[in-house]
């Protein structure tokens, strides 16, 4: 199979590769799956071939993000979405388990939304400045 790119395509799909890489294996520790490796290592060593080198470096046998890529703004684009995935699913959490405590039924898809949006209205205004654990 053969896919023609520009650059600024191939560059953004380095992008999304090596955020998909991240998300996949970044909390595996040594059980990472290797076909996303492999394939992450493949294209950053289309770089090299393609007048991209600086975004590639070889460690460790394989060729993989250089220190440029990885400083240059990528990681920065994951901690905004975990940012913003955190809040959501804390809210959901926190009225699912609102609900069962108060025995609320869990399959009123309203009630729950309605408790979301309240939640997701604290953290955007306060964070998590608010949150107690208790135990």
């Amino acid at each position: 199979m053969n896919i023609e790119l520009s650059q600024k395509q191939f560059r953004l799909l380095l992008d999304m590769v090596y955020i998909g890489n991240w998300v996949l294996n970044s909390a595996r520790g040594e059980d990472r799956i290797a076909a996303y490796d492999d394939l992450e290592s493949r294209l950053f060593y289309e770089c090299v071939k393609n007048g991209m080198s600086e975004l590639a470096e070889f460690r460790g046998g394989t060729v993989q993000a250089s220190r440029a890529f990885v400083e240059g703004g990528i990681h920065e684009a994951i901690m905004d979405y975990e940012d913003a995935i955190f809040f959501d699913i804390l809210s959901e959490e926190l009225s699912r388990r609102d609900m069962q405590i108060e025995g609320a039924n869990p399959d009123d898809r309203e009630e729950l939304e309605k408790r979301i949006a309240e939640y997701n209205a604290e953290f955007e205004q306060s964070g998590i400045e608010h949150v107690k654990v208790e135990g």
